[in-house]
């Protein structure tokens, strides 16, 4: 099977903060399988460590009120095409990210506040039809067989 990962969650140092969010669960899950890794914030030009981001009114903007749409949206491309050439089966995506988050972002105030919505990647993956996961979901299942 071929899978999709966000990055950060293989331990790749491409947060925002300059730091990973490696997930064991997520580590145990992709074993054996062929693993595509994509950061869209990274393949969208953004450095690391950056200015935290969140969408505001379908919008992009980091802390500062500064758009980076632009670069969230040229990256989530970038990744969707890596996603269509590799024929990925499953895609295992970030909670909450304003790229990978599914189902549930941040409102854009920087206050934590979560809105139900999908992250810029995510809402490209869906209109393609792409089975996604999050990494809470696969750790949900872990502690289901435990």
């Amino acid at each position: 099977m071929k899978i999709m990962v966000s990055a950060c969650l293989l331990g790749e140092n491409c947060k925002y903060s300059g730091g990973n969010n490696r997930n064991q669960a997520v580590l145990d899950s992709i074993e054996g399988h062929e693993v595509i890794a994509v950061c869209p914030e990274v393949m969208g030009g953004l450095p690391v460590p950056r200015i935290p981001c969140e969408v505001k009114n379908g919008v992009v903007v980091n802390k500062e009120g500064k758009s980076c749409d632009q670069e969230f949206r040229l990256g989530a491309e970038k990744a969707l095409k890596i996603a269509k050439e590799e024929q990925i089966d499953l895609a295992i995506l970030k909670s909450r990210s304003p790229s990978c988050g599914i189902g549930q972002i941040y409102d854009g105030t920087f206050s934590g506040t979560l809105i139900s919505d999908d992250g810029i990647f995510v809402s490209l993956m869906k209109e393609e039809g792409y089975r996604i996961l999050t990494e809470e979901e696969i750790q949900e299942k872990v502690m289901k067989l435990k």
